[in-house]
Protein backbone atom coordinates (compact mmCIF):
# COMPACT_ATOMS: atom_id res chain seq x y z
CA UNK A 1 0.00 0.00 0.00
CA UNK A 2 1.69 3.39 -0.66
CA UNK A 3 1.28 6.30 1.79
CA UNK A 4 -1.82 8.44 -0.53
CA UNK A 5 -3.53 4.63 -0.22
CA UNK A 6 -2.74 4.40 3.64
CA UNK A 7 -3.99 8.01 3.79
CA UNK A 8 -7.00 7.42 1.63
CA UNK A 9 -8.19 4.37 3.60
CA UNK A 10 -7.85 6.48 6.92
CA UNK A 11 -10.91 8.58 5.56
CA UNK A 12 -14.40 7.55 4.99
CA UNK A 13 -15.97 8.33 2.25
CA UNK A 14 -17.24 11.33 2.08
CA UNK A 15 -21.24 12.44 1.89
CA UNK A 16 -22.14 11.94 -1.50
CA UNK A 17 -24.27 14.49 -3.63
CA UNK A 18 -28.20 13.90 -2.90
CA UNK A 19 -28.15 13.62 0.88
CA UNK A 20 -28.95 15.84 3.28
CA UNK A 21 -26.33 18.03 4.93
CA UNK A 22 -25.71 16.53 8.81
CA UNK A 23 -26.64 19.37 11.07
CA UNK A 24 -24.03 21.04 13.55
CA UNK A 25 -23.72 24.18 15.22
CA UNK A 26 -19.67 25.15 15.96
CA UNK A 27 -17.91 28.10 17.60
CA UNK A 28 -15.64 30.84 15.09
CA UNK A 29 -14.84 32.96 18.43
CA UNK A 30 -15.60 32.02 22.13
CA UNK A 31 -18.03 34.04 21.42
CA UNK A 32 -20.02 33.30 18.18
CA UNK A 33 -21.20 30.64 17.16
CA UNK A 34 -23.10 29.51 13.41
CA UNK A 35 -25.54 26.58 12.74
CA UNK A 36 -26.13 25.50 9.42
CA UNK A 37 -29.62 25.97 9.72
CA UNK A 38 -29.46 29.37 10.33
CA UNK A 39 -28.45 30.12 6.22
CA UNK A 40 -31.67 27.77 4.97
CA UNK A 41 -32.30 29.27 2.01
CA UNK A 42 -29.25 30.50 1.00
CA UNK A 43 -26.41 28.02 -0.30
CA UNK A 44 -23.50 26.88 1.81
CA UNK A 45 -19.74 26.35 0.99
CA UNK A 46 -17.88 24.11 3.66
CA UNK A 47 -14.54 23.79 2.95
CA UNK A 48 -12.97 21.41 5.60
CA UNK A 49 -8.75 21.37 5.66
CA UNK A 50 -6.24 19.88 7.83
CA UNK A 51 -5.09 22.75 10.44
CA UNK A 52 -4.41 26.41 10.77
CA UNK A 53 -0.89 26.64 9.97
CA UNK A 54 -0.18 24.25 7.55
CA UNK A 55 0.94 26.48 4.50
CA UNK A 56 -1.31 24.09 2.08
CA UNK A 57 -4.24 25.05 4.50
CA UNK A 58 -2.66 28.87 4.51
CA UNK A 59 -3.03 29.07 0.72
CA UNK A 60 -6.42 27.31 0.51
CA UNK A 61 -7.79 30.12 3.21
CA UNK A 62 -5.89 32.82 1.75
CA UNK A 63 -7.36 32.44 -1.89
CA UNK A 64 -11.14 31.23 -0.71
CA UNK A 65 -10.73 34.99 1.20
CA UNK A 66 -9.86 36.66 -2.13
CA UNK A 67 -12.67 35.45 -3.79
CA UNK A 68 -15.71 36.08 -0.62
CA UNK A 69 -16.99 39.01 -2.96
CA UNK A 70 -17.47 36.27 -6.07
CA UNK A 71 -19.06 33.81 -3.57
CA UNK A 72 -21.06 36.54 -2.47
CA UNK A 73 -22.53 36.82 -6.06
CA UNK A 74 -24.23 33.50 -5.67
CA UNK A 75 -25.84 34.54 -2.31
CA UNK A 76 -23.50 31.54 -0.48
CA UNK A 77 -22.14 31.68 2.92
CA UNK A 78 -18.58 30.03 3.45
CA UNK A 79 -17.08 28.44 6.25
CA UNK A 80 -13.53 26.78 6.70
CA UNK A 81 -13.86 24.02 9.44
CA UNK A 82 -11.00 22.59 11.33
CA UNK A 83 -10.38 20.52 14.24
CA UNK A 84 -8.63 23.47 15.82
CA UNK A 85 -9.79 25.66 18.64
CA UNK A 86 -10.93 28.71 18.59
CA UNK A 87 -7.84 30.53 19.64
CA UNK A 88 -6.38 28.93 17.19
CA UNK A 89 -8.66 29.98 14.87
CA UNK A 90 -8.43 33.62 15.72
CA UNK A 91 -4.52 33.73 15.40
CA UNK A 92 -4.59 32.31 12.54
CA UNK A 93 -7.16 34.45 11.09
CA UNK A 94 -5.80 37.82 12.55
CA UNK A 95 -1.75 36.69 10.50
CA UNK A 96 -3.90 35.72 7.05
CA UNK A 97 -6.22 38.82 7.55
CA UNK A 98 -9.16 35.61 7.16
CA UNK A 99 -12.39 37.73 6.95
CA UNK A 100 -15.11 34.54 6.83
CA UNK A 101 -15.85 31.88 9.51
CA UNK A 102 -13.45 29.50 10.39
CA UNK A 103 -15.35 26.55 12.45
CA UNK A 104 -13.68 24.99 15.43
CA UNK A 105 -14.88 21.20 15.21
CA UNK A 106 -12.75 20.71 18.52
CA UNK A 107 -14.71 19.18 21.40
CA UNK A 108 -15.80 16.60 20.54
CA UNK A 109 -12.83 15.90 18.24
CA UNK A 110 -13.78 15.92 14.75
CA UNK A 111 -17.58 15.08 15.67
CA UNK A 112 -18.75 17.72 12.26
CA UNK A 113 -16.08 15.82 10.44
CA UNK A 114 -16.86 12.32 10.81
CA UNK A 115 -20.35 13.36 10.17
CA UNK A 116 -19.48 14.02 6.71
CA UNK A 117 -17.32 11.31 6.41
CA UNK A 118 -14.20 13.88 6.38
CA UNK A 119 -12.40 13.10 9.41
CA UNK A 120 -8.75 11.31 8.95
CA UNK A 121 -8.53 8.94 11.28
CA UNK A 122 -4.51 8.08 11.60
CA UNK A 123 -4.09 11.84 11.73
CA UNK A 124 -6.60 12.80 14.14
CA UNK A 125 -7.44 15.64 11.49
CA UNK A 126 -10.10 17.05 9.03
CA UNK A 127 -9.68 15.66 5.73
CA UNK A 128 -9.14 18.45 2.99
CA UNK A 129 -12.96 18.14 1.62
CA UNK A 130 -15.26 20.44 0.08
CA UNK A 131 -18.96 20.41 -0.10
CA UNK A 132 -21.71 22.82 -1.79
CA UNK A 133 -25.19 22.67 0.28
CA UNK A 134 -27.69 23.80 -1.27
CA UNK A 135 -31.02 26.26 0.65
CA UNK A 136 -32.88 23.13 1.47
CA UNK A 137 -29.84 21.94 2.85
CA UNK A 138 -29.00 19.41 0.25
CA UNK A 139 -25.82 18.02 -0.65
CA UNK A 140 -25.41 19.27 -4.15
CA UNK A 141 -21.47 19.11 -4.99
CA UNK A 142 -18.32 17.34 -3.14
CA UNK A 143 -14.93 16.61 -3.60
CA UNK A 144 -12.11 15.03 -1.35
CA UNK A 145 -8.55 16.32 -2.45
CA UNK A 146 -5.41 14.67 -1.61
CA UNK A 147 -3.99 16.47 2.25
CA UNK A 148 -0.97 17.75 -0.04
CA UNK A 149 -2.94 19.61 -3.00
CA UNK A 150 -4.83 22.99 -2.57
CA UNK A 151 -8.01 21.76 -4.65
CA UNK A 152 -8.46 25.14 -5.53
CA UNK A 153 -11.94 27.47 -6.17
CA UNK A 154 -12.97 26.19 -9.74
CA UNK A 155 -15.16 23.23 -8.65
CA UNK A 156 -17.00 25.31 -6.18
CA UNK A 157 -17.95 27.75 -8.67
CA UNK A 158 -18.83 25.73 -11.20
CA UNK A 159 -20.89 24.05 -8.60
CA UNK A 160 -22.57 27.49 -7.21
CA UNK A 161 -23.36 28.03 -11.41
CA UNK A 162 -25.15 25.26 -11.77
CA UNK A 163 -26.83 25.32 -8.21
CA UNK A 164 -27.95 29.07 -9.49
CA UNK A 165 -28.84 28.22 -12.67
CA UNK A 166 -31.37 25.40 -11.42
CA UNK A 167 -32.87 27.13 -9.14
CA UNK A 168 -33.67 30.49 -11.86
CA UNK A 169 -34.96 27.57 -14.45
CA UNK A 170 -37.11 25.98 -11.94
CA UNK A 171 -38.66 29.88 -10.71
CA UNK A 172 -38.72 30.38 -14.54
CA UNK A 173 -40.89 27.30 -15.31
CA UNK A 174 -43.27 27.96 -12.38
CA UNK A 175 -44.01 31.21 -13.86
CA UNK A 176 -44.44 30.50 -17.54
CA UNK A 177 -48.30 29.98 -18.49
CA UNK A 178 -48.87 27.21 -21.31
CA UNK A 179 -49.78 28.89 -24.94
CA UNK A 180 -53.59 28.09 -24.58
CA UNK A 181 -53.93 29.46 -20.95
CA UNK A 182 -56.80 32.04 -21.23
CA UNK A 183 -57.15 31.91 -25.14
CA UNK A 184 -60.38 31.26 -26.78
CA UNK A 185 -60.44 27.32 -28.52
CA UNK A 186 -59.78 29.52 -31.83
CA UNK A 187 -56.44 31.52 -30.49
CA UNK A 188 -55.66 28.28 -28.86
CA UNK A 189 -55.66 26.33 -32.11
CA UNK A 190 -53.28 29.18 -33.73
CA UNK A 191 -51.10 29.19 -31.25
CA UNK A 192 -50.69 25.21 -31.88
CA UNK A 193 -50.55 25.72 -35.12
CA UNK A 194 -48.08 28.21 -35.43
CA UNK A 195 -45.86 26.30 -32.42
CA UNK A 196 -46.09 23.48 -35.22
CA UNK A 197 -44.44 25.23 -37.23
CA UNK A 198 -41.57 25.74 -35.05
CA UNK A 199 -42.38 29.16 -33.40
CA UNK A 200 -41.10 29.85 -30.20
CA UNK A 201 -42.57 28.08 -27.26
CA UNK A 202 -44.30 30.64 -24.59
CA UNK A 203 -45.87 33.09 -27.25
CA UNK A 204 -48.35 34.88 -25.95
CA UNK A 205 -52.00 34.90 -26.49
CA UNK A 206 -52.37 38.58 -27.66
CA UNK A 207 -49.21 37.76 -30.18
CA UNK A 208 -51.10 35.22 -31.54
CA UNK A 209 -54.25 36.77 -31.93
CA UNK A 210 -52.09 39.57 -33.92
CA UNK A 211 -50.64 37.66 -35.66
CA UNK A 212 -53.18 35.76 -36.92
CA UNK A 213 -55.12 38.87 -37.90
CA UNK A 214 -52.17 40.23 -39.81
CA UNK A 215 -51.84 36.72 -42.19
Amino acid sequence: MTPDDSRQAAVDAILPAGVQAPPFTLRSTPNQSFSLSDFRGRPVVLAFYPADWSPVCGDQMALYNEMREEFATYGAQLFGISVDGVWCHKAFADARRIQFPLLSDFEPKGEVSRSYGAYDRRDGMSARALFVIDGNGVIRWCYLSPTEVNPGADGILAALDELVSGDETSRRAEREVPVSAGLSSESADLGGDSMARGRPAGTSGEETSGEASAR
